[in-house]
């Protein structure tokens, strides 16, 4: 009877080849599965809320004097809404104060979050907290730190501010 011999060398490298298929395998699937899972398109989602609220909330609270046509157009492109058709409504009496006052006004935005998001609504709420620098003429810059609350609505596949406001401070409860 003759006797059938596998040289080590030969074993050992079928092993390494079958335990790198089992291995590629196994990273295709997991690659696969997280490129189809609904939490990586939730992320973005927040993440692309989270980016258009943190700008429009920057451009809200950014406008310059001299260049005051861009800088409320620029409003008006970053809302939609009953916040947009107020600042339209609104335009004329509030270009003719911010010319009279002479201000610059510049934000930055410090950090953000967002604190709800509806996908399919296509509605999300942002806190975001900002330093808006106020520059007037024959006097010195003023710095404001604010927490701001905005609202936004998918508005043909944008994110855009439909609300903003105050954040509370504190503790409000009564009692």
């Amino acid at each position: 009877m003759k006797r059938l011999t596998v040289q080590p060398l030969l074993a050992a490298a079928l092993v390494l080849a079958l335990l790198a298929g089992v291995s590629a395998a196994w990273a295709g699937w997991s690659w696969y599965d997280a490129a189809h899972d609904d939490s990586a398109s939730y992320a973005a989602e927040r993440d692309a809320a989270l980016a258009a609220g943190e700008q429009a909330v920057q451009n809200l609270n950014t406008l310059d004097h001299r260049s005051l046509a861009r800088g409320l157009d620029l409003w008006e492109q970053s809302t939609t809404g009953e916040l947009h058709q107020q600042l339209v409504d609104g335009r004329g009496q509030f270009e003719s104060q911010v010319k009279q006052a002479r201000t610059v006004t510049t934000a930055e935005v410090l950090s953000g979050a967002v604190t709800e998001l509806d996908e399919r609504a296509g509605r999300a709420r942002v806190l975001v907290a900002v330093r808006v620098t106020v520059r007037a003429p024959e006097a010195e810059p003023a710095d404001k730190d604010s927490r701001m609350v905005g609202e936004l609505t998918r508005s043909a596949g944008r994110w855009k501010l439909s609300a903003l406001g105050q954040a509370p401070i504190g503790d409000t409860a009564s009692g």
